[in-house]
């Protein structure tokens, strides 16, 4: 998880950037930040540690439902796409309308 919030920290003035693929960058530069990559990778981690490793599918997506609710509340400016931005305020979330980059991200924590 260390690597993949540094390597979202590090690349976020590049994200959208479609220039030079040059490997020679300040590793912390003017611009860098979270974004909703951390968030959410934040979010799904939390959740796994607070279902443990005996959990069933029904509890663990519950909670990572749940969890990146809660995390996307907190921090609603952090770059999420506009189909997930609404998954995040929808009351009854359900698992299978994960299908933006963002729950991909969240993944990471897996």
């Amino acid at each position: 998880m260390y690597g993949a919030i540094l390597g979202d920290i590090i690349g976020s003035p590049f994200e959208f950037d479609r220039g030079d693929k040059t490997k020679n960058f300040d590793l912390f530069s003017e611009g860098c930040g979270f974004t909703d990559d951390s968030v959410m990778t934040i979010a799904v981690g939390e959740a796994l540690l607070a279902v443990g490793p005996e959990a069933v599918v029904k509890e663990i997506e519950d909670a990572v439902a749940s969890n990146m609710q809660d995390w996307g509340k907190r921090y609603p400016h952090a770059g999420y796409g506009g189909s997930f931005r609404h998954w995040l305020k929808e009351n009854n979330p359900k698992p299978w309308k994960w299908f933006s980059h963002e729950s991909v991200s969240g993944r990471l924590a897996l």
